[in-house]
């Protein structure tokens, strides 16, 4: 029961509660009735002084009719009882001890009569008692003793009303507390069970699941990321399953080429040679495009798993033209000229491998979707603290329709003619994924004339 989020928040809250009420019923209280006495006892003994002071000097014996003649003089108001004993502790003015005794015992009486100034006081039974004990002096030695005693009901009643105020507003809020807590913890855990509930349903694989969280409080926001998650997860899915739909499409083809040939030549024992190696030579074709199907793949689920190698310092000028010297052959197969503008200085921090995927899979492709007798230019520049690749063909280019789906995975603008050509779908994703990888941009847009551009920026690196 203690591990519930809603008994803990309604522990804690009562606890806060609690502290405050308690505080409020008795520092509040003491604090005042403090006061009360720090003003009792500064008054009492005042009164006490005034009559110290008119006896002291005035005689070296204190008798009951020098002190009464003082007495009948002063004006002493406000107080209840007076008290006056000379060095024996007999009285010699007021009607007798007992106050005195109850307030200061023997001992502390004796410690006034060395020239100590006393003060007691106490709340009970409503009631403020005050009491002071101050010597009278005469050449520096005590001839008496004044005891000063004052009860005050009044204040002592307006306390105990604050008190009975204090309690009463303590019910009142905790009555209160009870109920907010009740409709808060309510409110919140309703909120919060719905978003499990909505977890649950999730993880069931129910992605089309949406929660509704009311408010614009930390709740509703976590609602409405709830609700993006499953989004990006129904994406997700739907890509992976796209993913899966189109690499076994991608292999199967082959396969079953590889299979209908190899059939054909065991099922036929008259077969002759030059179909045989007719046959045998269109099975290493589709063996090579299962291979560089494969190899792609492997390549995206590497990008997807953020798996890099360590980044080195490279030339791009330099993997272009290694690119370009194995790419010229087949190019020149296909009647197609390559021209390249590189620039010295275009430094890169990446890997060989991902670097040369990048520009082969740009420049294969300029040369597979090129016109007869096409053109092709290669461009590398550095523009500001960016190192520009462009690569710009002749060919068939893309329809509008199409260009927001080129980078996607499998995607062909013409599956017959990219089938035909040995294409996979997966060049351009593999070149956006690295690009991302390497911390570049890459981007595509048709030309004026007929073709296509394909330009990525990579961050210059300082010699």
């Amino acid at each position: 029961m203690f591990s519930s989020i809603r008994t803990k928040f309604a522990l804690t809250y009562f606890s806060v509660i609690a502290v405050v009420l308690i505080l409020m019923n008795t520092y509040f209280l003491t604090a005042s009735r403090d006061v009360i006495f720090s003003s009792k006892q500064a008054f009492i003994q005042s009164q006490a002084s005034i009559i110290t002071a008119s006896l002291e000097d005035l005689f070296d014996v204190l008798t009951v009719d020098d002190v009464a003649r003082v007495m009948d003089v002063l004006d002493v108001t406000g107080v209840s009882h007076i008290v006056i004993i000379d060095t024996s502790g007999d009285v010699i003015y007021g009607s007798d001890d007992n106050y005195m005794q109850s307030d200061f015992p023997d001992g502390l009486i004796a410690r006034a009569m060395e020239g100590f100034d006393l003060f007691a006081g106490k709340f009970a039974g409503g009631s403020f008692s005050s009491s002071a004990l101050a010597p009278v002096m005469s050449r520096g030695a005590a001839i008496g003793a004044v005891y000063v005693h004052e009860e005050d009901r009044e204040q002592g009643t307006i306390l105990m009303d604050m008190q009975t105020t204090l309690w009463n507003i303590s019910v009142i809020v905790a009555g209160f507390s009870v109920a907010m807590v009740v409709i808060i913890i309510w409110s919140v855990m309703r909120r919060i069970t719905g978003i499990f509930k909505a977890i649950k349903t999730v993880r069931e694989g129910e992605y089309n699941y949406r929660v509704n969280v009311r408010g614009s409080d930390e709740l509703a926001l976590l609602g409405d990321e709830f609700n993006s998650l499953t989004d990006r997860l129904r994406e997700t899915d739907e890509i992976r399953r796209s993913f899966v739909a189109n690499a076994s499409h991608e292999l199967k083809t082959p396969l079953a080429s590889i299979r209908l040939l190899s059939d054909s030549i065991l099922q036929n024992e008259g077969i002759e040679r030059e179909t045989v190696q007719e046959f045998v030579s269109d099975i290493g074709i589709e063996a090579e495009r299962l291979t560089r199907t494969t190899e792609k793949l492997m390549t995206l689920t590497r990008l997807d798993g953020n798996i890099s190698d360590d980044k080195t310092r490279i030339d791009m000028k330099e993997a272009v033209n290694d690119t370009l010297r194995m790419l010229r052959p087949l190019a020149a197969s296909l009647g197609l000229e390559i021209d390249s503008i590189l620039s010295d200085g275009c430094f890169v921090l990446a890997t060989g491998d991902s670097v040369h995927q990048v520009i082969f899979n740009l420049v294969e492709n300029a040369i597979k979707y090129n016109k007869p007798n096409g053109k092709l230019t290669v461009k590398l520049v550095i523009e500001g603290d960016e190192v520009v690749l462009t690569v710009d063909d002749t060919g068939i280019g893309v329809p509008d329709a199409d260009m927001p789906h080129i980078f996607d995975r499998f995607y062909r603008v013409d599956k017959a003619r990219s089938r035909g050509a040995g294409g996979s779908g997966l060049g351009l994703s593999i070149v956006q994924d690295t690009v991302r990888e390497l911390g570049g941009k890459v981007e595509a847009a048709r030309l004026k004339g007929g073709g296509m551009r394909f330009q990525v920026r990579f961050a210059l690196l300082a010699p």
